[in-house]
């Protein structure tokens, strides 16, 4: 592991330590996917261990589901508890007004709708996931339906898109939904993010994108200096 790699894993636990100070006592909590969020679901578990008393959380993948049992963090699901308290995850890129992409972990869609059913999201991540515009890191996956797969990839190419399947060790790979991710990459980064995820939800066969559009409320970001909290800028 590089030197970077073990500032950046220093400043994922940060913030997924300070994360977790937002949580209190009888809340419904959502657990993100991916190496940010599990640095707060750890955290999570330590403010349990001491006398933290949550109703549980939500997860949004089968991945996290497990790794939150393990720290025996109690878990619940949204038929149980449709509406939660705080969402907590991390993200690929964020850039100045809290506008995301999500997806590189394939739990875009679960994400999606844990975010959607939580009264407050907070995204966090380390300073290497800011970005002035959208699309230049990281592309944009887009969730289809298997059927749809080729129709689907020549519209979103259609609209400028460089279009990739995404695979996993030398095959397809699959969501926990049962569909293909299509991660669709900007070069030149995404001028009007709104307007390119109007396009490709109007596209039958696309379940859901990457694009989380105002849907973060704040973000904590690690870096260098410490933990900085951002809001909005519009």
């Amino acid at each position: 592991m590089t030197q970077h790699e073990t500032q950046q894993d220093q400043w994922k636990q940060l913030v997924g330590e300070e994360a977790a100070k937002l949580v209190e006592d009888g809340m419904v909590v959502g657990l993100g996917t991916g190496t940010t969020a599990t640095q707060f679901v750890y955290a999570l578990a330590r403010r349990i261990q001491s006398g933290l008393r949550i109703v549980g959380g939500v997860s949004s993948s089968q991945a996290t589901k497990d790794l939150a049992v393990s720290l025996n963090i109690p878990v619940t699901d949204l038929d149980t508890h449709p509406a939660l308290d705080l969402y907590i995850d991390g993200a690929d890129e964020i850039d100045p007004q809290l506008r995301l992409i999500k997806g590189a972990g394939g739990a875009l869609l679960r994400e999606k709708v844990v975010a959607s059913a939580s009264q407050r999201f907070v995204v966090i991540g380390d300073i290497s996931k800011q970005v002035n515009r959208l699309g230049l890191n990281f592309p944009v996956p887009v969730e289809t339906t298997p059927f749809a797969v080729t129709p689907v990839r020549r519209r979103l190419e259609a609209l400028g898109a460089t279009v990739t399947v995404r695979q996993l060790a030398d095959s397809i790979f699959i969501t926990e939904n049962h569909n293909i991710i299509l991660d669709c990459a900007f070069p030149q980064g995404i001028a009007d993010p709104e307007d390119l995820d109007a396009r490709m939800h109007s596209i039958v066969g696309v379940v859901e994108t990457g694009f989380f559009l105002k849907m973060a409320r704040a973000a904590i970001i690690g870096g260098p200096d410490g933990v900085r909290i951002l809001t909005a800028t519009s």
